[in-house]
């Protein structure tokens, strides 16, 4: 009985504001979208990290004939201060933080060169001696390339030490601001989903004023009044998730899903899978906002 009465007057209560209640609808969408693209974002950024992080190394370029380097000025490195850095990489206070070490020679370095480069015409104007001859550092630890820069700043033969993690920094902190714009925009359409949620329960709740009045008087209880206006949002507020649930899912499978499709990359993209992680975010945000928003309309303005 009490059941059946909620529900007719949930219903009653949205058929006179439909119009709000599909403004509702429209909003919470728009920032259950942005809230689940930040969400698929950063999945794909500590994806992609954990990809690239442990494939990166740290490059320690040594002298060559023609280096100009104020490091360089002794001339090419010699074999005994090549010996010494590969001495200084594997073993003594370095030695935790490294857990292989390649060396690469100038030939091998312009072969290298060659075979990434092998339809670019910069390859004529390119020979073994301007490439220097290296040694790549794989880290045990990726984020502790400083220590290596630091222990061979001053070494005899070294020109410069790189670390790879420098090129891919800038995408990936690019990537955590377009993570943080989405949250904020996110987070302002959430409150004016809020405010829309407040505004339709109170024009509800004033359009039945007189009904209200009369349940008071016979003694209903407080929830069986508040019930219905909370249900009204959160089923405006659900549809909403649903719809940003749904476009997600759509540019997903649909944009994403048809780049990775018959090709062979690297790094793995996000997915329908990701999409479906998310929802109990989407849907559980949707309902505590709608929730929050009917009682603090009903308690604070109507004062029910």
């Amino acid at each position: 009985m009490r059941v059946g009465f909620v529900l007719s007057e949930m219903g009653i209560g949205l058929r006179r504001n439909l119009s709000m209640a599909i403004s509702v609808i429209l909003v919470t969408m728009v920032s259950l979208f942005f809230f689940g693209a930040a969400l698929l974002v950063q999945s794909q950024v500590q994806t992609m990290k954990g990809f690239w992080y442990d494939k990166v190394q740290v490059s320690v370029y040594l002298c060559g004939e023609l280096d100009d380097s104020p490091r360089c000025i002794d001339g090419a490195v010699t074999q005994s201060q090549r010996d010494a850095i590969l001495e200084t990489l594997e073993t003594g206070p370095l030695d935790p933080y490294v857990d292989r070490v390649f060396y690469e020679s100038s030939q091998q370095a312009y072969e290298r060169f060659i075979e990434q480069f092998e339809d670019s015409a910069i390859t004529e104007n390119v020979t073994p001696d301007v490439l220097p001859e290296s040694f790549r550092v794989k880290l045990a630890d990726p984020t502790k390339y400083q220590v290596i820069a630091e222990q061979l700043a001053n070494t005899a033969g070294v020109e410069r030490v790189q670390d790879d993690h420098r090129i891919l920094d800038p995408l990936f902190a690019a990537l955590d601001a377009a993570t943080y714009v989405a949250l904020v925009l996110a987070g302002l359409m959430l409150l004016c989903a809020v405010l829309l949620v407040s505004t339709t329960i109170r024009l509800t709740a004033f359009s039945r004023r007189r009904e209200i009045g009369i349940m008071r008087l016979v003694g209903a209880s407080r929830w069986i009044i508040q019930l219905p206006f909370v249900l009204e949002g959160v089923l405006a507020t659900l549809l909403g998730a649903a719809l940003a649930s749904t476009a997600l899912w759509v540019i997903v499978d649909r944009g994403l899903g048809q780049l990775s499709s018959g090709r062979e990359l690297q790094v793995r993209l996000i997915d329908t899978t990701d999409v479906l992680q998310q929802l109990p975010y989407l849907f559980g945000l949707g309902i505590a906002v709608a929730v929050l928003a009917s009682l603090i309309s009903l308690h604070r303005w109507l004062r029910i």
